[in-house]
């Protein structure tokens, strides 16, 4: 039997607590709402896991607009200049708002912010906080203040299944608990659930984060964009360990060199050597790997003894791996780490489906393009968390109709979907490799099983990576390596994505056979 639970009726749901879902919340106060988690208040989030920092024009020498002119570049032709433009402009009021919810920032002597520099930046702007353990710290500090705030509930152990609709319109949330089905009423949802790295064998996210938010709002009929462009940190760390350990790009920025295991620079004549755009770093390292060499970080002369302050999470990983970054090269290789595509979303965080907000990593806003600048993630999880509260704040509850449900969907498993996806769907992709996956995941995203969501996620991404027949950014193709001369960005819905796999071959043969 389904419980209702009538006594959150109305509220705003806000499905997942890493930085976009706490800031939405945190925003919202004093007005009531609740955070529903699968796991603990801030567990198996990407954003606890973040090394980086945050992307902010604070510095004395920076400016919004040579941020954004960074951004661009990054994006590759499909940034929306006006999104980006916005929330890079807010980028300082969200560091202070950040610091107002409790989070210390590094700073120096001077008690200025303390700035790194990444890949793709030409100014110091990644503001951290505690070295490279930026998104634990700031997630922690975010915890504390919604613990402390009345207006939060917390329902944790409650995974999200369904978007219950009435018409067009949102009315609730399925979940599944430790007692069974239970629905939420209510006429807004914020999906802040994070990326898609489970979908894959090598990834730097946790396992558990397959798209689930995707799933959620395609299925509710929302538009999807840019799905095809999933970015691969080109720096992961190569060992056992899953999922995979990852090596900053700060380490690069400060100086440290990608080598081969000839000991050859091969990165020294590629314009922005080992600081040149992500998309560019892992195509480079892929084709080492690929010839059957080894890529690593030299870090010995650059860093040396101070690896271990100024890097402690990393030092801490690579000592687990039998590595002293001080004076031992680190093996790397690439690893999905952050997706591009996701929920189409405006300036405010709202889908096409009336009542849902999408914010963070499951979002498409247009701020990244084809591919994102390094620590730009963080700051639009911040940005859009506020935002979406913003919009949602003072709006009428609305009633949410009758409320009713199937059964509970299975919990989803990514294990079926993943070798498809691992295979098919990496760093570098061809017609061939596409429709294989298409025709690998359309049985599995039109059936009901476990599968299901994960490959519904999956299916979109090689749909729309199948319909780019070009190489921009992220997306690299080697049966259409040139850039078209004019390119936009694509959207769809998952009823167009399902149209498009049924008709494309091998599948569209094997089905009129």
């Amino acid at each position: 039997m389904t419980e209702i639970l009538e006594q959150l009726s109305g509220r705003t749901v806000i499905v997942g607590s890493g930085l976009a879902g706490l800031m939405t919340a945190l925003t919202l106060a004093p007005e009531p709402c609740v955070i529903v988690t699968r796991a603990a208040l801030g567990a198996e989030t990407s954003s606890a896991w973040a090394q980086g920092g945050i992307a902010a024009s604070v510095g004395a020498d920076d400016s919004a607009a040579l941020h954004l002119a960074d951004t661009l570049a990054a994006g590759d032709g499909l940034c929306d200049p006006a999104i980006a433009a916005d929330i890079i402009a807010e980028a300082p009021a969200a560091i202070a708002a950040l610091e107002r919810a409790g989070v210390r920032f590094d700073r120096n002597a001077a008690g200025e912010l303390s700035l790194g520099l990444e890949a793709a930046h030409n100014r110091r702007r990644i503001v951290h906080a505690e070295g490279d353990g930026s998104g634990a710290a700031i997630i922690a500090a975010l915890i504390k203040a919604v613990m402390k705030t009345p207006a939060i509930s917390v329902l944790e152990g409650f995974e999200a299944r369904r978007i219950v609709m009435d018409g067009e319109q949102v009315a609730g949330l399925l979940c599944a608990t430790a007692n069974g089905a239970a629905i939420l009423p209510t006429s807004r949802v914020v999906l802040a659930t994070g990326g898609i790295g489970g979908l894959y064998d090598a990834t730097t996210n946790p396992m558990g984060n397959f798209g689930q938010g995707i799933a959620l709002a395609a299925r509710a009929g929302a538009a999807l964009a840019d799905m095809e462009f999933v970015q691969f940190h080109p720096t992961a760390l190569d060992s056992r360990r899953r999922p995979l350990a990852l090596v900053s790009e700060a380490v690069r920025g400060e100086g440290a060199l990608l080598v081969n295991e000839r000991g050859e620079r091969f990165m020294a004549r590629i314009p922005g050597a080992e600081l040149a755009p992500r998309d560019v770093v892992a195509r480079a390292i892929s084709a080492e790997i690929a010839r059957g060499g080894r890529v690593f970080l030299d870090a010995r002369d650059a860093i040396g003894s101070r690896f271990a302050t100024r890097f402690p999470v990393i030092s801490t990983l690579c000592g687990e791996a039998g590595i002293d970054p001080a004076k031992d090269l680190i093996p790397v290789r690439p690893a999905i780490h952050y997706h591009m595509g996701g929920v189409a979303t405006d300036a405010n965080g709202r889908s096409s489906v009336p009542g849902l907000w999408v914010a963070g990593e499951a979002a498409s806003t247009g701020l990244h393009g084809a591919n994102r600048l390094a620590s730009n993630s963080l700051l639009e999880a911040a940005v859009m968390g506020m935002r979406a509260a913003r919009d949602i704040s003072g709006m009428p509850a609305g009633g949410t109709g009758t409320i009713s449900a199937g059964s509970l969907p299975a919990p989803a498993d990514a294990s079926f979907v993943r070798p498809i996806v691992s295979r098919h769907l990496g760093v570098l992709r061809n017609a061939g490799a596409l429709h294989g996956a298409i025709a690998a995941l359309l049985p599995l995203a039109e059936g009901n099983g476990p599968a299901a969501d994960p490959a519904i996620v999956a299916l979109s991404i090689a749909v729309f990576a199948s319909l780019r027949m070009e190489s921009r950014g992220a997306h690299a193709r080697t049966d259409f390596p040139l850039k078209l001369a004019n390119a936009n960005r694509r959207q769809m819905c998952l009823s167009d994505v399902l149209e498009i796999a049924r008709a494309t071959p091998p599948y569209a043969l094997a089905r009129s056979a």
